[in-house]
């Protein structure tokens, strides 16, 4: 009998613990520490986008696992949703990895960086993210694309792809002659990339997507083995390439774009290439998502700056109903164990155009007016 009630003990004490864990509510954001979902588990979510729907943001992101496989896709898209951006709630695995052979997505493929958008036109949501091929490496370069009804799905995965074959870049009235990529004589390293790869499509790897206010959609992706961001236009429905697009920064390895708009200015914060280490972020901004886009250097300050706080950007979160009030989501890998990754995000301040990002162990969204 006592045997028994020692054992009904614990199993009431692992549910009290349990009931604690769930309902543990957070009031602010405290960058690179554990971050629970309404189950008590560390989010899963990395290189993720946020968006804001019918009251509610989704968090779409890689679900990670322990150990060396854990950078792989094991499992698939995770999703979250919450109506404060503190608290999430566990919405499941949004596009699950296949266990048939042939696809793209089979289980043990990399999905990395998935970003969700909501296309007025056909009622479907669109997630594009970086896919590798199974056991390709890094060779593969492709770009994704899943459609679902339902904001948190199941998506349903379309193809995969090298966007823009055989598509040459839009150059505006009046770009010098010695600007414009001849594939007959290459000027450089990285014109060579491109003419290399234009029969079959253009590099895609570390991405975002971006939906201007007249609801086009663009495509930004690291391309030329990095040395290249790409902005691309995508198709009416948003799961396709239209061909018109422009290479930026070249002959700089780019990394984790993130794009944003403000009074009329396009803002994009990047990284540089580095594998999983941390480097100075870097921002770029333009009167036209076309360009000229003008790099601006590292808009981190303080402490820490040099190398980003230890994080890498992966998304711009505008907040619903405030003004000027954007969030700076990054992502501090662990790639031994990746399951374990961190979230940095921090507020970003204006100082007329420009942008500042300073660490802050804690805060909330009282910070914005």
């Amino acid at each position: 009998m006592k045997k028994f009630f020692n054992t009904l003990t614990c199993l009431l004490l692992l549910i009290s613990l349990k009931s604690v864990a769930q309902s543990e509510k957070y009031t602010a954001f405290e960058p690179g520490k554990i971050w629970k979902d309404d189950k008590g588990v560390h989010i899963n979510a990395h290189g993720g986008g946020i968006i804001f729907h019918k009251g509610l943001y989704y968090w779409f992101g890689e679900h990670k696992i322990a150990g060396p496989r854990g950078n792989s896709a094991q499992v698939g898209v995770h999703a979250y949703s919450s109506k404060d951006l503190y608290n999430w709630k566990d919405e499941g695995i949004a596009l699950q990895v296949s266990e048939d052979p042939a696809s793209d997505i089979v289980k043990g493929s990399i999905i990395e960086r998935p970003k969700v958008v909501y296309n007025k036109k056909t009622k479907k949501f669109v997630m594009w993210f970086h896919l590798e091929l199974k056991g390709k490496g890094y060779a593969a370069a492709h770009a994704g694309v899943a459609t679902a009804d339902k904001i948190n799905g199941p998506y349903k995965f379309i193809k995969s792809y090298r966007p823009n074959a055989g598509k040459m870049p839009f150059y505006p009235a009046g770009t010098p002659a010695d600007k414009i990529v001849n594939c007959e004589k290459p000027a450089n390293t990285y014109d060579g990339y491109f003419c290399r790869d234009l029969p079959g499509g253009q590099m895609a790897r570390d991405m975002t997507v971006f939906i201007d206010d007249d609801g086009k959609a663009y495509h930004v992706f690291s391309a030329e083995e990095n040395y290249t961001l790409n902005i691309a236009e995508l198709s009416d429905d948003y799961t396709s390439h239209t061909g018109k697009f422009i290479r930026m920064y070249v002959g700089f390895q780019t990394e984790a774009p993130a794009v944003f708009k403000r009074n009329g200015k396009y803002y994009m914060i990047g990284s540089g290439c580095t594998g999983w280490d941390p480097n100075p972020a870097r921002w770029f901004i333009a009167d036209n998502i076309w360009g000229k886009w003008e790099y601006k250097g590292n808009p981190t300050i303080g402490e820490g700056s040099k190398l980003t706080y230890g994080g890498q950007s992966t998304h711009v979160l505008p907040v619903q109903g405030k003004k000027d009030a954007f969030i700076f989501m990054a992502d501090k890998w662990t790639p031994k164990n990746p399951i374990d990754g961190r979230y940095l995000w921090l507020p970003i301040t204006f100082k007329g155009d420009d942008i500042e990002i300073s660490w802050k162990d804690s805060w909330d969204l009282k910070s914005f007016k």
